[in-house]
């Protein structure tokens, strides 16, 4: 991979809708050149699919909330294969911390987030869930560099943390 074919992937995340003609004038190439290289990165897999962008709240997905999930690693497979299975969870990150995973779940009401973690907290494996429920969304699929945002760390106050588990009794 050339600096070419970095600044294509580049222009592509920002914007998939771009023709190949357009991205030949951005980066000095012919449109069958463009055509050549984005095929070898999506044969590569680097490019792995395009999408579109949308209003989460217009269609129906009005609520956000990373979940955290803890576990034991015993059959990381079979857990792993139980959350694909939940058309509610978007995203899902192996992580370093108190957690094994975090995945994102959108749903439409709380009542529905309610009923997702408890279809999560059933899943063999799964010890413990914590749930941050989004207020708003600042911004969302970010690609690198300057995008317009005000350097902007998100206002520390936008979310809320929820241990999903019962305290344990107090020790002494």
């Amino acid at each position: 991979m050339d600096d070419v074919d970095a600044k294509l992937i580049e222009l592509l995340r920002r914007s998939g809708r771009l023709s190949y003609a357009e991205l030949g004038r951005t980066v000095g190439l012919s449109s069958p050149a463009v055509h050549d290289r984005v095929g070898k990165l999506e044969a590569a897999g680097v490019i792995t699919g395009y999408h579109a962008s949308v209003s989460q709240e217009a269609i129906g997905l009005g609520v956000t909330a990373l979940v955290g999930i803890s576990g034991g690693a015993d059959d990381d497979v079979a857990l792993l294969e139980s959350l694909r299975r939940l058309p509610e969870i978007e995203d899902c990150m192996f992580v370093a911390g108190d957690e094994s995973y975090v995945v994102k779940v959108r749903v439409p009401t709380i009542a529905d987030l309610e009923h997702t973690l408890m279809q999560i907290q059933q899943i063999p494996g799964v010890a413990r869930t914590r749930t941050t429920i989004a207020l708003s969304t600042k911004w969302e699929g970010r690609v690198g560099g300057d995008d317009g945002l005000d350097n902007g760390a998100a206002d520390p106050e936008t979310v809320t943390a929820h241990d999903d588990t019962a305290a344990a009794p107090a020790k002494g």
